[in-house]
């Protein structure tokens, strides 16, 4: 049986080769950029004025000089004006160019004005001062949003700031998922004593909407050649297909056998890990990729966090999520010598630390205590005692 990192590994050997797409500015929001965006011009393209005021030569004020003479303004918006005698200054606005000429502004908190004269009033002004400098952030040219980076708000921001009315992104991959069991009916039905709602795959189209990505839902009962159809057909227009039950060695677990003739390549099943050990993974020649994970909740939810949503990141050429780490709350007793994903609730301490506070529950079918869980702390297989205080890491749930 494979252990946890190894399992892992595997899955990003076998990524989706997603295409890319053009798509309009407007639509890019939570997609994956797969082209750098480079500066059109410098940044800022011009001297610009950051602190409302009035505009001088710095030269003048330096030997002495503390009135000037007010000639004009510039306005944010407007062409560049130009300084023509030292003795006199501009009012400058924040965001306009800084005359021509002048080289300081002085904010209007240091100087009264009266009568047309501009007096400052302090004797310790800096050239340069309350300009923010052409070129000093960006030049033009250079690369202001990587390829691999999520767009959010600011690099939205930054596109539209250089013309960039379309941007090329990756292809969201088509998504199934497939819950399996007689035991589970839909969402408006009254489940009989022996039945459940269907949840595993709600929760999984919630976990992948973070990522931008769309799914669809279907259920099979525990009807072998009824799942071999389907998932036949299913393939046909998916490229990852994630299954929820039917995975394990119950009489009615035919999803393995059924993945197999269908000629998909098994690259393991099973990890050596609680919750979650029967996970199955594969792919086709074509590219395609399924997870069959478990169906208890608790399993699906920690299989999605490990391995499902990591994959489908690195599929879309983000980078690895940065690692997150806790402390024990208490001293926790585990002794199969497996993996195990504790549940835990994070609280932020005043001094730095971040601690987590074990949350067992009953078992891997107890999803109403991820109720109360923020994330899964990874506990490694080669002890049994984890000591309060010492620090894991942790698989952030929400």
């Amino acid at each position: 049986m494979l252990s946890v990192a190894e399992a892992f590994a595997i899955t990003q050997q076998h990524l989706l080769r997603l295409p890319t797409e053009s798509v309009s500015l407007a639509a890019a929001t939570g997609r994956v950029l797969q082209e750098p965006v480079l500066a059109d011009r410098d940044f800022p393209p011009f001297d610009r004025v950051s602190m409302d005021g009035i505009a001088i030569r710095y030269e003048h004020y330096a030997g002495g000089a503390r009135q000037f003479r007010i000639a004009g303004a510039q306005f944010a918006g407007q062409p560049q004006q130009t300084l023509t005698d030292e003795t006199i200054c501009l009012e400058a606005m924040t965001g306009a160019m800084l005359p021509a000429q002048a080289d300081t502004v002085v904010r209007y908190e240091d100087v009264t004005i009266a009568d047309g004269q501009a007096t400052i009033l302090i004797d310790d002004l800096q050239p340069g001062q309350n300009v923010h400098h052409r070129a000093t952030d960006r030049r033009a040219g250079d690369e202001l949003i990587s390829a691999g980076m999520l767009l959010g708000p600011s690099e939205i921001a930054v596109a539209a700031s250089v013309g960039r009315a379309s941007v090329v992104v990756s292809t969201l991959p088509r998504v199934a998922l497939i819950s399996t069991g007689d035991e589970l009916v839909g969402l408006t039905e009254t489940p009989l004593p022996y039945q459940i709602r269907r949840s595993n795959t709600y929760m999984l189209r919630a976990a992948l909407l973070s990522l931008g990505i769309t799914a669809t839902l279907h259920h099979i009962a525990d009807d072998e050649l009824a799942l071999e159809d389907i998932l036949t057909d299913l393939l046909t227009n998916h490229d990852l297909l994630i299954l929820s039950g039917g995975v394990s060695a119950g009489k009615a677990d035919f999803v393995p056998d059924v993945l197999a003739r269908l000629g998909i390549q098994k690259h393991f099943h099973k990890v050596d890990q609680r919750p979650g050990k029967p996970l199955w993974f594969g792919a086709t020649e074509a590219g395609q990729a399924v997870f069959a994970l478990p169906g208890n909740p608790v399993s699906t939810v920690l299989c999605a966090c490990r391995y499902v949503m990591p994959f489908l990141r690195a599929s879309l050429g983000l980078p690895a999520e940065r690692p997150h780490y806790a402390q024990l709350a208490r001293t926790i007793l585990f002794d199969p010598a497996l993996t195990y994903f504790l549940p835990v609730r994070l609280s932020s301490e005043p001094d730095g630390r971040t601690i987590a506070h074990p949350l067992p529950g009953s078992g891997s079918a107890d999803f109403a205590n991820l109720l109360d869980a923020d994330a899964f702390m990874e506990l490694p297989a080669d002890r049994s005692e984890f000591r309060s205080g010492e620090a894991f890491r942790v698989w952030m749930t929400r």
